[in-house]
């Protein structure tokens, strides 16, 4: 299935890019959430005449992204976790902790940007988490575990 970009998607193509995906991947993903149009004749035609706009709007958001990392670099949070013998936690601190940790903070990240590649935390600790902003915004946080009191 042939596919024009509306915005820039990772590890795929930037926008107006006519990229080749599986036919699954066009139709649950792409066209639904306004990421790719159909390459047909029409579409090309209209997207080359709104590229311009496209890339504003692209760039607009980067700039967004940018300046919401800003104020997240090198933020240091604090979740007090129930905890046993050892150090290890009951339960675990995963991305919904962190989300709400950063809510009490008043910072507005979302539990999807947040990204554990050795997942939840279970046990106390410094640890260094990624938040993925944008496609080409990433910041690092460290969440310090502590024993609740």
């Amino acid at each position: 299935m042939n596919v024009i970009l509306l915005e820039s998607v990772e590890n795929l193509g930037g926008i107006g890019d006519m990229v080749k995906v599986k036919p699954g991947y066009g139709r649950n993903y792409l066209l639904p959430k306004g990421k790719a149009a159909l390459a047909t004749d029409e579409n090309i035609k209209q997207i080359e005449a709104r590229r311009a706009e496209l890339e504003n709007a692209a760039a607009e958001e980067l700039g967004k992204a940018t300046a919401r990392a800003a104020t997240i670099k090198g933020m240091e949070l604090v979740i007090a976790a129930n905890a046993g013998s050892e150090d290890k936690l009951f339960g675990s601190v995963g991305p919904a902790d962190i989300a709400e940790a950063f809510a009490g903070v008043q910072v507005d990240v979302e539990r999807s940007e947040i990204r554990m590649p050795d997942g939840p935390i279970h046990e106390l600790g410094e640890f260094s988490i990624g938040i993925h902003l944008h496609s080409e915004v990433n910041v690092e946080v460290l969440v310090r575990v502590v024993p609740a009191e």
